[in-house]
């Protein structure tokens, strides 16, 4: 993706590309993502979409995706499952790649020597270490390589 077109321009192509291919999930899919980035552009106002804007309108949909196939899951409801999915791996796309567990390790232990930071301060490494780590990694994640850092301090 260059890095001089928005998301937004991105997904606008992409759907022009689906349409042409009549891609019907990548087209819902699509359009599903434009207009929660229009709506996140509407609300923000008079200032443009920063590209952490557009990753936060991104994880949303994620995050709404992965519940519905955890619900549909437990609901027996195959079908919608492998919808959903399908439609997660479109989404996904647009993210960056997430790092690895070794990665996300190594920067937690490093937010949590340079902050001095004990078990009692679950809080504060969390946001620290949401704020280094960005898109780059789920926060359920980083929730757990916390815990499992601080636990171990």
């Amino acid at each position: 993706m260059p890095i001089s077109h928005s998301i937004l321009e991105t997904i606008q192509r992409d759907l022009t590309q689906a349409q042409k291919e009549k891609n019907e999930v990548g087209l819902l899919t699509l359009r599903l993502l434009k207009a929660g980035l229009k709506n996140a552009e509407i609300a923000k106002r008079p200032q443009k979409l920063a590209p952490e804007d557009e990753m936060k309108v991104l994880k949303n949909e994620v995050k709404k995706h992965e519940d519905s196939i955890e619900m549909f899951t437990r609901g027996n409801r195959i079908d919608l499952v492998s919808k959903e999915k399908a439609e997660l791996e479109i989404i996904k796309k647009y993210l960056p790649e997430e790092m690895g567990d070794e990665e996300l390790k190594k920067i937690v232990k490093g937010v949590v020597a340079k902050l001095a930071l004990g078990r009692e301060d679950f809080g504060k490494a969390m946001g620290a270490a949401m704020k280094e780590v960005g898109a780059r990694a789920d926060g359920n994640r980083v929730r757990q390589m916390v815990k499992e850092i601080l636990n171990n301090f």
